[in-house]
């Protein structure tokens, strides 16, 4: 849909068409000072003969899993750094968030499942393109989290099985070849560091996939079992257990096997919350295998743990070989040291323990101290080589607290998420307010904080910090007060009312999770658009999509966006993806493939097979070639950001407003004679307001970062009034004493 810069300027009155800044206010980006071990020799993997019986009693076969394992690579590559002075070069002991954020303040999210490429490329080889990180840098993206790229699934027999979890269900610390080899992945790293950036990786502490540790777990090898909660269960009490349907390797049991098989003294029991219950197809979080034999001719049946799917069998920390920790850290260290990562995902790391409750309540399984020394463990380890890392942990504020304390360095913004979305589609910032005051409140620091557009997952709207650890307590909400738990259940409800059902047919629940769309499909909701094939006005989404750009971005801490917000994505029809939809996973709509850079528009599909999505803003050159497009207008708020350190300030107040629809973010700029302001209007509407701090000086100046113009003096009160435009965004400089303000408009 053709856009022109005299409509863009119409819609945004105080958005210049063409922002340009002096060469003075870009000083190159400073290198990490942290050391970098490398292996010392290329890692080796050994090929083994597929010969006989895939059976436990089959040397052969065992021994080709064994090839096969993570445990034995993270053996290999461990090795390598035992005894090495290279292992006390930098500090680990303490996560520096800030320092992560100095490296890389600005995220692309891919998702190698849905990016097209040129014919024959791989996404490996599509993400080490010069030209994509040429526009990367003009853009003001510094580091590509690329997604987990190794390979993923099970294995049966001697045969791979596909992941059942979006490559989350790690098998091996080989790259899957559907994205390409490990030189590409080591290109890719170059590339990137070239251009001042970074490659962010994956690592999975709680799990693995059905792969070949879990086969030989099965067959009770060596020390494999100690990698999972899993328990061998005694011949005799197998009536115990559910019989696995033909075609499966095993069952999920119910909530009375559960029960038995606690009471018996082999498992734990009830958790906190079965993640992802569906009934009749999981109902707990136990499932129990199929008869196994052994290399020692024994047969065997094992109850094992999962917190997500069956295919995802969770990683013990805590047991005596401690071969689950070895795993782990083998692989992490192969991303960073072999590869040539310089971060690291946490994925789902909030559930690395577990412990039997010892009034008979349901098991600790949540903010568990295990999770938080296995956190710990690894992020000293990524410190000492020069890493950092960040977590996926959606809990408490609380828990998140407490891991940052030792653990990771930065933490995925569960907490406000939910929050900003849910002061779009109702118009209203009162709940957005209340979680970045609790964030400040708790003692967490926004810079440490991972602010993200969409990625693959679902909208979580789960807000456990509300629903569960503080679902007794009592908060002031339009007037009255409310629980937690109360209060968690009505945003939910009015997101849910709001952006799904017959006002959003095009978005979908998924499970107890959340909401399976794109940013694009939010703002499409909020405007009244029932029919994604109705969209005539793109303006008004764009104008939407860029205030929470401004949200996320003009605030302390990283600032996250994938291609679906780069390009404007739209959810898939349902019908694109019906076979993978089938096992209850809506969050496949919202994965529709694009193409960044519009190498391959004849292309229907990625190479993994997602169909094509529509895209709004279409592609990165074509966006950059237009002063009004959505790219070239966060380019200008991402050089504001940049220029002024918003990423590394401090966020001092969230003051009330004049009209519901406001929200102001106070922040303290290096400068302590400069604040800056984030005010933003999550209506959809024009306002006249306030803005009020009291840590705003009278008769401190006013002016607009992205263009210097003098906007107001603050009064005695310490205000001064704004008018918005709908879904208006502003930042501000505040400057108080004899300071002046910098024109980024001259040139």
């Amino acid at each position: 849909m053709p856009e022109t810069a005299e409509s863009a300027s119409r819609d945004q009155p105080n958005e210049p068409a063409e922002i340009t800044f002096d060469e003075h206010l870009h000083p190159a980006r400073p290198r990490t000072l942290r050391f970098r071990p490398r292996v010392r020799t290329p890692f080796v993997r050994r090929s083994i003969a597929q010969d006989g019986a895939p059976t436990g009693d089959n040397p052969a076969y065992v021994s080709w899993l064994v090839s096969q394992s993570m445990l034995a690579d993270a053996n290999s590559i461990s090795q390598q750094f035992s005894g090495q002075g290279s292992m006390w070069q930098n500090p680990f002991a303490t996560p520096n968030p800030r320092a992560a954020v100095d490296t890389a303040s600005v995220w692309f999210t891919a998702y190698p499942l849905s990016l097209i490429t040129r014919p024959d490329e791989s996404f490996l080889c599509a993400m080490a393109d010069e030209a994509m990180w040429k526009c990367f840098a003009q853009i003001g993206i510094q580091a590509v989290h690329t997604g987990p790229v190794k390979r993923a699934g099970g294995i049966t027999g001697w045969q791979p099985t596909p992941s059942v979890d979006g490559h989350f269900d790690r098998i091996s610390t080989q790259i899957d070849p559907a994205f390409g080899s490990e030189d590409e992945f080591r290109q890719m790293c170059g590339t990137a560091n070239w251009y001042g950036g970074t490659i962010i990786d994956d690592v999975v502490p709680g799990h693995t996939g059905k792969g070949a540790d879990f086969r030989l777990a099965e067959m009770k090898y060596a020390d494999y079992p100690g990698i999972y909660h899993m328990v061998e269960i005694d011949s005799r009490d197998w009536e115990h257990l559910p019989d696995v349907p033909a075609g499966a390797d095993s069952v999920n049991i119910d909530a009375a096997a559960e029960d038995w098989l606690a009471k018996a003294g082999y498992i734990i029991g009830r958790l906190q919350r079965v993640i992802f219950f569906a009934e009749g197809i999981k109902e707990t979080n136990w499932s129990a295998t199929r008869p196994i034999t052994g290399v020692d001719g024994v047969e065997r049946r094992w109850v094992y743990l999962h917190y997500f799917k069956d295919g995802q069998p969770s990683i013990n920390w805590l047991d005596p070989s401690f071969a689950g920790m070895r795993l782990v850290i083998g692989d992490a260290l192969h991303s960073l040291t072999d590869l040539g990562s310089g971060g690291l995902r946490l994925d789902a790391n909030g559930f690395l323990g577990a412990e039997k409750s010892a009034e008979g309540d349901a098991g600790w399984s949540e903010g568990h101290p295990l999770s938080q020394a296995a956190n710990q463990f690894i992020g000293s380890m990524v410190r000492k080589v020069g890493g950092f890392t960040f977590q996926e942990l959606n809990l408490t504020i609380d828990d998140i607290k407490q891991t940052s304390i030792t653990g990771p360095d930065l933490s995925y913004d569960f907490i406000n998420r939910p929050a900003y979305h849910h002061a779009l589609a109702t118009a209203d910032t009162e709940f957005l307010r209340l979680t970045l005051r609790s964030t400040l409140e708790l003692g967490v620091d926004p810079a440490s904080l991972v602010h993200a557009l969409q990625n693959h997952d679902e909208l979580t709207y789960e807000l456990v910090h509300w629903s569960t650890g503080h679902r007794d307590d009592v908060y002031p909400f339009r007037g009255e007060s409310i629980t937690g738990e109360a209060l968690g259940e009505l945003v939910r409800s009015e997101l849910t009312s709001a952006l799904t059902g017959s006002r959003a047919p095009y978005n979908r629940i998924f499970t107890t999770n959340g909401i399976a769309c794109t940013t694009a499909t939010v703002i499409a909701a909020t405007l009244g658009v029932t029919d994604l094939d109705e969209i005539t006005d793109v303006d008004a989404i764009r104008r939407a999509h860029l205030l929470l750009a401004m949200f996320n971005a003009l605030q302390p801490g990283v600032f996250a966006l994938s291609g679906w917000d780069l390009c404007g994505m739209l959810t898939l029809p349902a019908t694109q993806v019906a076979e993978l939809l089938r096992g209850g996973d809506t969050r496949w709509i919202h994965r529709g493939a694009h193409d960044l850079m519009g190498v391959n528009p004849a292309a229907t599909q990625s190479v993994a097979g997602m169909p094509r999505g529509t895209s709004l803003y279409g592609p990165i050159p074509d966006q950059l070639d237009d002063e009004a497009s959505f790219l070239r207008q966060l380019q200008a708020i991402l050089q504001v950001r940049s220029h002024y350190g918003i990423a590394t300030s401090r966020q001092i107040d969230i003051p009330e407003v004049s009209h519901r629809g406001m929200l102001v973010m106070v922040h303290q700029l290096d400068d302590p004679d400069q604040q800056q302001l984030t005010v933003l209007n999550f209506a959809n509407e024009n306002i006249a307001g306030t803005v009020r701090s009291e840590y705003l000086a009278g008769g401190s100046a006013v002016s607009d970062m992205f263009t210097g113009t003098p906007v107001a003096t603050v009064d005695d009160l310490h205000s001064f009034a704004v008018e918005m435009p709908a879904h208006h965004g502003m930042s501000l400089l505040v400057e108080s004493g004899s300071a002046g303000a910098v024109d980024l408009g001259a040139g």
